[in-house]
């Protein structure tokens, strides 16, 4: 039988807890949420001190640089490090072609527009977007939690706490975008940023906290019968 949840963490006795060691899994970390802050600290600054747009990329361009070379060096994973890399690729292309400083952080700002369209209607259709974190786990049959209704309904929860931060992200930085404070700009994108995230996560953890929803029996992964232990039939 194809197994509900893949893995499930020793000692787990509830849905709540297999999610929430899936959620503890996908975090980047501090180290993570300091090298995607530093390349737009250091963009604000240049580009405040200087109003030179060029001079600016480049400074948030050689961060990542750093932070992707010591990550090379320490032979650590090189994942959020590249994500920097290429979210300044990104922002420096809009910026660049338009000319305006703001467009740097235009793309992050249609990311979330777009991410809270997704979270919401995955939720619509019952499909919540928290629920292939959990698949991701279950190679094999990673849609594997759509047969769990009690899955079903702890990711719809979830996939609304992380639709409401894209929400907030959306409601603060678009007015700041077309009135053009870039310096603001950057000070929210920090502030929405790593520390609303782990808000998202503090309210996601009270939620699985609160849940005691058990685990099926076919949940589990069969225990291995031990060796020489077999029953012989005359």
């Amino acid at each position: 039988m194809s197994l509900v949840l893949g893995h499930v963490p020793e000692g787990a006795t509830t849905v709540e807890e297999v999610v929430r060691h899936r959620l503890v899994e996908g975090v980047g970390g501090l180290r993570g949420s300091v090298e995607a802050a530093l390349p737009t600290v250091a963009f604000v600054a240049v580009w405040t001190s200087s109003k030179n747009l060029t001079a600016a990329l480049v400074a948030s361009a050689a961060i990542v640089l750093v932070s992707l070379t010591v990550r090379l060096v320490q032979r650590q994973t090189l994942r959020y490090a590249l994500g920097s890399l290429a979210a300044v690729a990104i922002a420096a292309f809009f910026a660049l072609r338009s000319g305006r400083a703001q467009d740097v952080f235009l793309p992050g700002i249609l990311y979330s527009c777009t991410m809270l369209v997704v979270t919401l209607l995955s939720v619509v259709t019952r499909w919540p977007m928290v629920g292939f974190i959990v698949g991701a786990a279950h190679p094999e049959d990673p849609l594997a939690w759509r047969t769990h209704h009690g899955i079903v309904r702890l990711c719809q929860r979830l996939t609304l706490v992380l639709a409401a931060m894209y929400a907030i992200r959306v409601a603060v930085m678009l007015p700041t975008y077309f009135a053009g404070l870039v310096g603001w700009l950057g000070v929210e994108k920090i502030v929405l940023g790593w520390p609303l995230y782990l808000a998202a996560i503090a309210v996601m953890g009270a939620v699985l906290l609160r849940g005691h929803t058990p685990l099926d029996p076919e949940d589990l992964e069969p225990a291995a019968e031990p060796e020489g232990n077999h029953s012989i039939e005359d």
